[in-house]
């Protein structure tokens, strides 16, 4: 079945580095689109990026663009968020999903989240 399993989330200093991994099973990567989400306590969920299936096409959001690299291995089946210059705002539990279209927004399954804080 359909299945995403994010990882890679944990505590980490303003400034710093982390890379979330998102793992995905029983399908093909290449054949759709993966999107990264966040949602920190009390506000609502923020789509920060997506790879588009097929030519790679990456999207940004305006509060992680230049910050955060979105990439995917295909022949691992995983999708990486590489997140550097971290900031606390960005603390939240970061979500993947699938899209089956380019990224247009029609997610059809979610991971169970990864918890991010960044804090001194």
């Amino acid at each position: 079945q359909v299945k995403l399993v994010e990882s890679g989330g944990g505590l980490v200093q303003p400034g710093g580095s982390l890379r979330l991994s998102c793992a995905a099973s029983g399908f093909t990567l290449n054949s759709y689109s993966i999107g990264w989400f966040r949602q920190a306590p009390g506000k609502e969920r923020e789509g920060i990026s997506c790879i588009r299936r097929r030519d790679g096409s990456t999207y940004y959001a305006t509060s992680v663009k230049g910050r955060f690299t979105i990439s995917r291995d295909n022949a691992k089946n995983t999708v990486y968020l590489q997140m550097n210059s971290l900031k606390p705002e960005d603390t939240a539990v970061y979500y993947c999903a699938r899209d089956s279209d380019y990224c247009s927004g029609q997610y059809d399954y979610w991971g169970q989240g990864t918890q991010v804080t960044v804090s001194s």
